[in-house]
């Protein structure tokens, strides 16, 4: 019988070797595959949190907003190049005197430390509050103009949709009446105030009419009304405090005097718009 060069179970172990060799080798370029993407995925993470955290710093937290509040309570915390949206002129300049319009009397006016929406409240503006001081800056913002202002002893940003240049306050009722051509009576005194707001209202336009301070009744029946949005690029609207009387009846209202403030689009010049 012949000797075989190499005994077949020599040969047997050999291939056994080499296939666990080249398991191996397979096993080894698939963990490096997984570590790469592995590497990859954590880098993307690591760049989102750094953006996100250079992001949100923009934005004060909650806590740095608490802190701000209390130690500088009249300083912007933003400088101009850090303000939301775009720097405008006009309209506005430093020291002009606004009042609040066209706000709820069951609502207030936010005063913002951003301009936006979504920026955080430093304080409010009650809606007959007509103290407001501008800085004179103006951001203009996809959908808003923001006025930045002074009030009690905080500044910060408000929609100019809810501000207007303070002129004069007049007794206009007898114009009034001359043109209405008599007292009007209502069951109400929200009633006898939507009707004549309506009188000094445009139609196009159409005016914001605002119930901005609820009725009440003493002596005299009290009722007040912002009428805001007139299609005039100088007068912006009117406040409507009106004073009545309640007839016999104990059911309805006769009105008495209608002192009217005037607020203006863009500035003042004494008691009239310019």
């Amino acid at each position: 019988m012949t000797s075989e060069p190499y005994p077949r179970r020599w040969v047997i172990a050999v291939i056994a070797a080499l296939a666990i060799l080249i398991g191996a080798c397979a096993d080894e370029g698939d963990e490096a595959t997984t570590t790469s993407d592995s590497t990859e995925e954590t880098t993307s993470t690591t760049s989102d949190s750094v953006t996100t955290a250079s992001t949100d710093s923009t934005t004060p937290s909650t806590e740095s907003t608490n802190t701000t509040e209390s130690t500088t309570p009249t300083a912007s915390t933003a400088t101009t190049a850090g303000l939301p949206g775009e720097e405008i002129s006009g309209y506005v300049t430093d020291g002009d005197v606004l009042g609040v319009v066209a706000v709820g009397h069951d609502d207030v006016l936010n005063i913002r430390a951003l301009p936006g929406t979504n920026q955080r409240v430093v304080t409010t503006a009650d809606p007959t509050d007509v103290d407001l001081v501008a800085t004179g800056r103006a951001r203009l913002l996809p959908k808003s103009i923001w006025w930045e202002v002074e009030h009690r002893g905080r500044t910060g940003w408000a929609s100019s949709r809810f501000l207007g240049h303070v002129a004069g306050t007049d007794d206009v009722t007898a114009a009034f009446l001359a043109d209405y051509g008599e007292r009007p009576v209502a069951d109400t005194l929200v009633e006898l105030g939507e009707l004549v707001a309506a009188e000094f209202a445009s139609v196009d336009p159409p005016s914001r009419i605002v119930l901005t301070v609820g009725p009440s009744v003493g002596d005299l029946g009290e009722v007040t009304y912002d009428v805001i949005g007139l299609g005039d690029d100088s007068v912006l609207g009117f406040r409507l405090h009106l004073f009545a009387v309640q007839l016999d009846d104990g059911e309805s209202f006769e009105l008495r005097t209608i002192e009217q403030t005037l607020f203006c689009a863009r500035g003042t010049s004494g008691e009239i718009c310019v």
